[in-house]
């Protein structure tokens, strides 16, 4: 059990905390939802009523988009893209990157689309892409959905006609939920790009070593 802990503990860490914090979320979302309920003269709801509700699928899909989003372009733009000095950055020097080298099927340990080859090697090439912007794109609709449920539920108590989608899609609130979480993100890459140029943690791989030159790049 240490061994495997030592061998899985930062996902485990993570996880846990993802559990912890959601179930917060609900805890108090539940409280958030009944006290707009009660003062639009609607019913309570109880966990289940909650969990299928468009207030639960909108404050929980719209953070999920974002970070799924930030995710997808930092990996796709660092490809690319270069910041000197950085840890999150490919070298700038001309030399070869570990991460450009094409893939070699005779590995004896290679995973196996890189064994396979032709299609499956290539969709395997960009993989990790591929599947962050469709946990994004999966995430945007449910987060659509349930904004969409959660502006009509609130229509319905106050007496209001319901909202077509097709004008929900083009009003402001779905919006300005996204990209009030978009910008977010951006900025918090930005920071961890700029910071880890100057700034150091000692053990941490996503810093360089202690005594590296502001200069150097990658870790």
């Amino acid at each position: 059990m240490k061994k495997f802990f030592y061998h899985n503990g930062l996902s485990i860490v993570f996880l846990s905390l993802f559990f912890v914090t959601f179930g917060g979320q609900i805890y108090f979302g539940i409280q958030e939802h009944n006290k707009d309920l009660a003062e639009w003269g609607g019913h309570q709801v109880n966990l289940w009523s909650y969990l299928k509700s468009g207030h639960f699928f909108e404050a929980t899909f719209e953070n999920w988009e974002s970070e799924f989003l930030q995710m997808a372009l930092f990996v796709w733009f660092t490809i690319f893209l270069r910041q000197k000095g950085s840890s999150e950055s490919k070298k700038c020097d001309g030399e070869t990157n570990e991460v450009d080298r094409e893939p070699s099927p005779g590995r004896e340990d290679a995973p196996w689309p890189v064994k396979k080859g032709g299609l499956w090697l290539q969709l395997y090439k960009n993989s990790l892409t591929y599947v962050l912007f469709l946990l994004f794109v999966l995430s945007f609709v449910l987060h659509i959905y349930g904004s969409f449920k959660d502006e009509n539920t609130e229509n319905l108590l106050q007496g209001k006609a319901p909202e077509k989608l097709e004008d929900y899609l083009l009003g402001s609130r779905l919006w300005f939920e996204s990209f009030q979480n978009w910008q977010s993100e951006f900025l918090s890459i930005f920071a961890i790009i700029i910071l880890s140029i100057f700034l150091r943690q000692k053990g941490s791989s996503q810093s360089k070593p202690v005594d590296a030159p502001h200069a150097e790049t990658g870790e």
